[in-house]
């Protein structure tokens, strides 16, 4: 279990141990489940029977059925001599003594198995689930000391699903906004690494939309931050919304006002309806003003991507044109005119928090060339002699609009 990273290596490990500790050839984890009453079967493993799945979704069973688990340490088992564990045979023990079960019983004849040994997994003092171990019919009984045996081995997976939640939890706080409850840019950075090397080695299709919702500081500034906080959640639920059209897509915040959604598999086209709805929905917030939406895809003519930066880079462009225009729609790297320009020469008056726009040149990406005129300012950025033209307005302008920070 120690090389674990998810809870499912985790139980799976546990599982296997115990089956192969025990001579078994079936083993089993289950979760006590005391809001639902129920016991929840969290893997299966060894020979399965052909209605046992690995990694079942909803094999359950009701704990009133399976009652022992709910008498732990209970003065019966607590004073009566007897082991934690319990084995139960296909043949079926008396009932009436400990550990008797008839549902376990009809289950082991069911699967064609002649006897199983039982073990309550305590945590925090109380029993957090079961530990069960089976051998097929003919195969020898399990007995006492194997009872005894697997009681301690149940200890052992108790202290490793305990280790397990608590590294969960250390990675949900290292990858989580904790206003949102979106994933942070240490999540997009780590995904989209991975999204980029796996277009380069078979060409799935990597998009990234970058938003920026606009008017926030208009809403802290009138209303208190506690009602920007409000917009920023609400924001957050709209883009897990309209990420949810896109399968497997990461929806993020960025920071600040700054979000986005990061989509492997999914095609260009269904990115930027995704978007759409994304801008629509924004703009219905109660106390916004809509969202400025960039869209970047390695489904779209953007020229050679590299690396993740590229994309983020070209993203970003996108998102900046469309900020600068005031677009009512996203704006898509590759199908306007300026954004590839705009991401490989950022102007030097639009310095940002995202480091990735004044960042140097990706691998196989020319240098940007000196305009004349321009000096050097540091960090390799060109800053032009004069301020460029204001852009042309973008699809989707309002008609008279001004851009609420200076155009590329």
């Amino acid at each position: 279990m120690a090389s674990a990273h998810t809870p499912r290596e985790t139980w799976r490990a546990a599982a296997l141990g115990a089956r192969d500790a025990l001579r078994g050839t079936f083993a089993a984890l289950s979760m006590w489940e005391r809001d639902l009453g129920r016991l929840k079967v969290l893997v299966n493993a060894g020979e399965r029977a052909p209605d046992e799945e690995e990694f079942p979704d909803s094999e359950t069973y009701p704990v009133h059925q399976f009652s022992e688990i709910t008498e732990f340490l209970h003065e019966r088992w607590a004073g009566g001599g007897e082991p934690n564990a319990w084995v139960e045979t296909a043949h079926g023990p008396e009932a009436g003594e400990p550990g008797y079960c008839h549902q376990r019983v009809a289950a082991l004849r069911r699967r064609g198995r002649g006897c199983c040994v039982v073990a309550p997994i305590v945590m925090h003092g109380r029993a957090w689930g079961e530990l069960y171990v089976a051998r097929p019919a003919g195969a020898p009984v399990f007995d006492r000391g194997d009872a005894d045996f697997a009681t301690v081995l149940a200890s052992v997976v108790a202290a490793g699903i305990a280790q397990t939640e608590r590294l969960e939890e250390v990675r949900r706080l290292a990858f989580t906004d904790p206003l949102t409850g979106l994933a942070n840019r240490r999540a997009v950075d780590m995904r989209l690494d991975e999204a980029v090397e796996r277009f380069l080695a078979d060409g799935t299709v990597v998009s990234l939309v970058v938003c920026d919702l606009n008017g926030l500081k208009r809403v802290n500034d009138t209303h208190g931050h506690a009602a920007g906080d409000r917009l920023l959640e609400r924001f957050g639920s709209v883009l897990s919304y309209c990420g949810a059209m896109l399968p497997g897509a990461l929806a993020a915040r960025l920071g600040g006002d700054e979000f986005c959604l990061v989509s492997v598999g999914p095609e260009a086209d269904e990115v930027v309806r995704a978007a759409d709805e994304l801008c629509v929905r924004a703009g219905e917030l109660e106390l916004g003003e809509g969202v400025a939406c960039g869209v970047a895809s390695t489904g779209d003519p953007i020229g050679p991507v590299q690396s993740a930066r590229r994309l983020f880079r070209l993203a970003d462009a996108a998102q900046y044109r469309a900020k600068a225009a005031r677009s009512l729609k996203p704006v898509v790297a590759g199908r306007d005119g300026t954004v590839i320009a705009l991401a490989d020469h950022p102007p030097a008056a639009a310095r940002d928090r995202r480091t990735f726009r004044d960042a140097p040149a990706e691998p196989g990406v020319v240098g940007v060339p000196r305009a004349p005129g321009a000096s050097a300012v540091p960090g390799g950025s060109v800053a032009p002699a004069a301020p460029p033209a204001p852009p042309e307005p973008a699809v989707g302008t309002e008609p008279g609009a001004e851009p609420d920070r200076p155009g590329p």
